[in-house]
């Protein structure tokens, strides 16, 4: 009898050392990595004269068309920033190519420069087209694309490009803005098609109130769709997490907001679900 109780404790002694041994495995076990079915790649394209360098990105796991975004590069140029917009869009189930509007993938180093690469490009709104219509040709052929539906987003600069794009009469459904100038080389006029969203900050310098009242003015004679957002307290470049360094590295009144990051990325959701329902 006696024995038997011994081998009884003996056998509920190994028994809990080999489940703690169990959990401790478990817990120190490396977690298992979900499979994504999100698919980027780099891509080619270009005008007579100017080579771009884009990103593609969509969701393989969808097999019908789906709209597709345009995504224009802040002055900076074509960076991880800008593909970073293109997955997200891609996640939200759209077709996204980031746009090269510099040629050759160039990005700049230095406000300099950027100021440099965006003058040339909004300087000659004739090439800007042209680079701008080769990326949206682009997008239009791929497969996974409804070439009737197309939008376009732009930070900063690029959001400058898309807004003149629009007003330019490109064949766009519709088009956001963040942080961007509305003094443009095109202003708004009777040829716009697109649904307009301007998301920017109220306390964003680059921005004058003078140019806000005149493109809201020119918007409203031309009778076009729009919706202009400003963020309390929010800075050029809210939507970018380095704008903090950036701002600091070259002394420039940017700076992250997270608020009106979220809110602005809200408003594009409700603006594309509307446009393309």
């Amino acid at each position: 009898m006696r024995s038997t109780f011994l081998l009884s404790i003996i056998f509920l002694l190994v028994f809990v050392s080999a489940c703690k041994t169990e959990k401790k495995q478990g817990s120190d076990a490396m977690p298992i990595q979900e499979e994504t079915s999100l698919h980027g790649e780099e891509v080619s394209y270009a005008t007579d004269s100017t080579t771009m360098k884009g990103y593609l990105a969509y969701d393989k796991a969808i097999k019908d068309k789906r709209p597709g975004i345009l995504v224009v590069h802040e002055w900076w140029g074509h960076n991880e920033y800008t593909r970073e917009r293109a997955n997200m869009l891609a996640e939200l189930g759209y077709t996204a190519l980031a746009v090269d509007m510099y040629g050759d993938g160039k990005q700049a180093a230095h406000p300099d420069d950027a100021g440099k690469f965006s003058g040339m490009v909004m300087s000659n709104i004739e090439e800007a087209k042209a680079r701008f219509n080769a990326a949206m040709e682009l997008l239009k052929n791929q497969s996974s694309v409804d070439s009737s539906q197309i939008a376009a987003i732009g930070y900063c600069f690029g959001g400058s490009v898309v807004l003149t794009m629009a007003n330019a009469g490109e064949d766009l459904d519709a088009v956001a803005a963040f942080h961007s100038g509305v003094q443009l080389p095109i202003m708004p006029n009777e040829g716009i098609k697109a649904k307009v969203l301007v998301c920017n900050g109220a306390a964003d310098p680059f921005v004058s109130e003078e140019s806000v009242v005149a493109f809201k003015e020119a918007m409203d004679k031309a009778g076009a769709d729009y919706t202009y957002i400003s963020y309390e307290d929010a800075q050029h470049a809210f939507t970018s997490k380095d704008a903090d360094s950036l701002g600091q590295k070259f002394n420039l009144p940017l700076a992250y907001q997270e608020k009106a990051d979220k809110a602005s990325w809200k408003a594009l959701q409700e603006l594309l679900k509307e446009t393309f329902q």
